[in-house]
């Protein structure tokens, strides 16, 4: 133990290269991998559409094999919902299907936020979104509510009726057409989703009341010139004829049947 040496034997032991400078070992501790794709803060959207959070939903394995991936997309200012189905969660299977579900929104996307998962924190995704002009952030460390709405429609609309059981990935195309078919319609304009209004207590502290219900589609007509947030090829007529082509009921009732014709799949 060099603790039970003197000083002297010490400074004596320095003179000899072959006693201590070739046996001195140095040390650094592991470095954090460190991708620099998208920026760590909170993106503000400032009443603005077009600002997503992004997260990924996994329907559990069997036998050690991933089942498939739920990609949810949800807009933080209207909660306008978008989801697909994907085999993996590798570059190879989520870049083409992000740029589908991005294109599903009627409004110009201006923000894409995620967590530091290698899934969206890659060179493939970046340059996808940069290809589509859209700036791209991810969450800070220690701050767990920087994606809570999306985690949040992740338990209210996927798990809700998707369930936990394990769905194998070769389902991905036919779970992704479901939703583009059946839930778009029924998530955006027939589902109601709470908008909150900050409150302020006798003691000053500001707390968050949930006391507004609207649809996303509701809520996108409440933004002041929401019509030039649009896509070029989407126009107000076309959104307002949709979204009075079905009664909520009926909107809910063709989501529940074809829901019930997928899941009739799964268990044969």
């Amino acid at each position: 133990m060099i603790s039970h040496l003197s000083v002297s034997h010490l400074y004596n032991l320095r003179k000899s290269k072959r006693q201590y400078l070739s046996q001195i070992l140095f040390r650094e501790k592991t470095r954090a991998v460190d991708r620099n794709i998208g920026e760590r803060r909170k993106p503000q959207a400032e009443g603005k559409p077009g600002f997503l959070r992004v997260d990924s939903v996994h329907q559990g394995d069997w036998d050690k094999e991933k089942g498939v991936y739920h990609i949810n997309l949800v807009d933080e200012e209207t909660q306008w919902e978008i989801i697909g189905g994907a085999e993996g969660i590798s570059e190879y299977f989520l870049s083409p299907l992000l740029e589908e579900l991005l294109q599903r929104f009627p409004f110009v996307i201006l923000g894409f936020h995620s967590d530091n998962g290698s899934e969206y924190i890659n060179y493939v995704i970046a340059e996808l979104l940069k290809k589509l002009l859209i700036d791209q952030t991810k969450s800070r460390s220690r701050r767990t509510n920087d994606n809570a709405l999306v985690e949040g429609k992740n338990g209210a609309v996927i798990r809700k009726h998707m369930g936990h059981i394990y769905i194998h990935k070769g389902y991905a195309g036919e779970i992704t057409t479901f939703y583009r078919e059946n839930m778009d319609e029924y998530l955006n304009f027939h589902r109601p989703c709470g908008f909150a209004t900050d409150k302020t207590t006798d003691q000053g502290k500001i707390t968050k009341v949930y006391d507004r219900y609207l649809t996303p589609y509701e809520k996108l007509k409440t933004i002041p010139n929401w019509e030039k947030y649009l896509k070029p090829q989407i126009t107000r007529e076309e959104l307002e004829s949709e979204s009075k082509e079905l009664s909520d009921n009926q909107s809910a009732e063709k989501m529940q049947a074809a829901k019930s014709k997928l899941f009739e799949k799964f268990t044969r």
